[in-house]
């Protein structure tokens, strides 16, 4: 109901990825978008953004789809995998937020990606999509549903990938063995029966998953809601694997 109410209101790195002064920068016009200090000797949990935000308008649950669970979903998570792992993160701010147009987004290999059922990338955000996964960034695709947001979503892949395909995931693809070992990919949906999850993922040339897809899911809602006693442990507990999975994969490949 809260993305809902939203929708119509608004109507890390380990290494550093190379190229980025190729792109173009486009003009920052709020001062909570980009990045405010180099910090890509750490795990940096980035967002990307999709069409702007009005002014004045919050980020988070109140604001544009494509901030939703902001800040605390990020925040949760990047300390989670401090308790996890030997991982160093930066966690000590909000997550940073970048167009895909935004050539320090190249910095910080590891992007997430929400409510991409009214996603229109421009073609300097296409280039800039396109360019961040082929030189080794990994983008999560998360909280959407519905076949008409699934398509929305895959044009706009095919228009940054016209050579490669997304495919469905099975449970025997590394992405989820290479930290926890997910036996089961049968999660409930996060919208209701009618919309079972799937987990799909788009490939380079190499077999490298350079994007991974939460479909009729949404792993940072349970993120975000993680410090609430009454947030069921075990699905909390199954979306963070997800996650910690998600972001070992795109560090090791």
């Amino acid at each position: 109901m809260k993305k809902l109410v939203a929708k119509i209101a608004a109507m890390f790195a380990l290494l550093a990825l190379a190229g980025a002064a190729a792109l173009p920068q486009t003009t920052q016009v709020d001062e909570r978008f980009g990045e405010r200090k180099d910090v890509s000797d750490k795990f940096k949990f980035a967002r990307i953004m999709h069409g702007g935000l009005f002014p004045g308008m919050p980020l988070g649950d109140r604001g544009m789809p494509w901030s939703h669970d902001y800040p605390e979903a990020g925040l949760h998570f990047s300390k989670l995998l401090t308790e996890l792992s030997k991982l160093q993160v930066n966690f000590e701010e909000n997550e940073y937020i970048f167009s895909f147009a935004d050539p320090n987004l190249f910095k910080y290999p590891f992007a997430y990606l929400c409510e991409v059922g009214d996603m229109e990338l421009s073609d300097e955000e296409i280039q800039g999509m396109r360019e961040y996964m082929l030189r080794g960034g990994f983008v999560m695709v998360d909280d959407f549903r519905g076949r008409w947001e699934m398509e929305n979503l895959l044009n706009n892949i095919k228009r940054a990938f016209p050579e490669y395909e997304a495919k469905p995931l099975d449970v025997s693809h590394p992405i989820f063995n290479c930290f926890f070992s997910i036996k089961s990919l049968n999660v409930r949906p996060t919208y209701g029966r009618g919309s079972p999850v799937e987990f799909w993922g788009v490939e380079d040339k190499h077999g490298r998953l350079m994007m991974v897809i939460n479909y009729n899911y949404d792993a940072s809602d349970y993120w975000q809601w993680s410090n609430d006693p009454f947030n069921p442990i075990e699905e909390t507990n199954t979306a963070y694997k997800f996650g910690v999975n998600y972001v070992f994969y795109a560090l090791t490949h």
